[in-house]
């Protein structure tokens, strides 16, 4: 077992200083030039954007987002087109991942599975003074979000279906920051996701304080809405959509189903998706299906747990007491996966090819 972690970021402020802010941080930070060595030629190919569709999108849906990339810019002396590229998360390839969701009326449990060297350690505190909804989070491509919850309850996470037959439109971590900068209430997340161009084939689950859980399973082609209390990788409207190969996902939403009858409180949920006895916890990094982090949002209480790697007790996060000024005294989340390499945060790129 080799010790991981996240590092905590709080901010309060204009979306501008908010980009800025990170800007300065990532000029020291090793994430930066880990994706650059990651992404290495393929980046031109996958990569490429319309920058005037991009814009005429985000202008509509949350324009100071675009502040936050300006600042992120003008911090890394970064010119439009590369940062577009960089944090737009519009139009970009995504890593196979797995994920696991478990629902009750108060609370959202959540495995997220990827690979360790995809992950980029960050978990994100940010109320916006300009416009939008403050949330808690962690990140990805620095202005996505992996999952969270915003200061109305509305939460979110999202679960991967597939890549294929990819179309022009947003990736899933920066329609997760949309969720949560934008809306209120699962009924205007729902909206949102019916109304944004997708680029990948993902379930978006969707819990707020009225207790009720929405599946939106979106593709590039159509939006499908049901409600759920378990989402793993596949989609049950959508057939169309699915990989050819479901078994492994099918038999996770089997064992959350039977395993989570006996839960009657969020501990005991968690406990089912974060010990690997219970066989919902994986530790398949090298396939890029080994779970990095269980999350369990509160949104009656807005409270937030979180921890990286298996058996272990959560951080607890009070963001309603975030929300009234009070900053949270911990610096960095950390945990132990099986696991020998870094994530992209904790060490500079060597001169030796990644093999990821």
């Amino acid at each position: 077992m080799k010790q991981f972690y996240s590092d905590i970021i709080q901010f309060r402020g204009t979306h501008y200083d908010f980009g800025y802010y990170q800007g300065e941080i990532l000029r020291d930070s090793p994430i930066l030039p880990n994706r650059e060595k990651q992404w290495g030629p393929k980046r031109d190919r996958h990569f490429m954007i319309d920058p005037e569709r991009y814009l005429k999108i985000i202008t509509e849906i949350a324009p100071a987002i675009l502040d936050e990339i300006h600042g992120l810019a003008d911090a890394l002396d970064m010119d439009m087109e590369k940062v577009f590229r960089s944090f737009g998360g519009y139009y970009l390839e995504f890593k196979r991942s797995g994920c696991s969701i478990f629902t009750d009326s108060d609370y959202m449990v959540r495995n997220y599975d990827s690979h360790p060297r995809a992950y980029e350690g960050r978990y994100v505190f940010y109320a916006p003074s300009d416009g939008g909804y403050a949330f808690i989070a962690p990140s990805m491509q620095i202005t996505g979000r992996i999952d969270g919850m915003n200061e109305k309850g509305l939460v979110t996470g999202y679960n991967f279906t597939h890549s294929k037959m990819a179309g022009d439109g947003f990736m899933c971590s920066m329609i997760a920051r949309l969720i949560l900068e934008t809306c209120a209430d699962v009924k205007e997340a729902i909206s949102l996701l019916e109304n944004i161009p997708h680029r990948h084939s993902f379930s978006y689950v969707l819990l707020d304080t009225g207790g009720e859980t929405y599946v939106v399973e979106a593709s590039p082609r159509k939006v499908a809405v049901r409600q759920s209390n378990v989402c793993t990788n596949h989609f049950h409207i959508l057939n169309e959509e699915n990989r050819y190969r479901q078994e492994e996902t099918r038999r996770r939403e089997q064992t959350i189903q039977t395993r989570q009858q006996g839960s009657t409180n969020a501990y005991q949920a968690f406990k089912v998706m974060n010990s690997p006895a219970e066989g919902v916890f994986s530790e398949k990094y090298d396939a890029a299906a080994g779970t990095i982090h269980t999350s369990v949002y509160l949104p009656g209480e807005l409270k937030a747990w979180f921890v990286i790697g298996p058996d272990r007790a959560p951080v607890i996060f009070d963001f309603a007491k975030w929300l009234r000024g009070d900053n949270v005294n911990v610096t960095r989340i950390k945990g132990m996966l099986r696991y020998d390499r870094p994530f992209v945060n904790m060490e500079m790129p060597s001169s030796k090819k990644d093999r990821h």
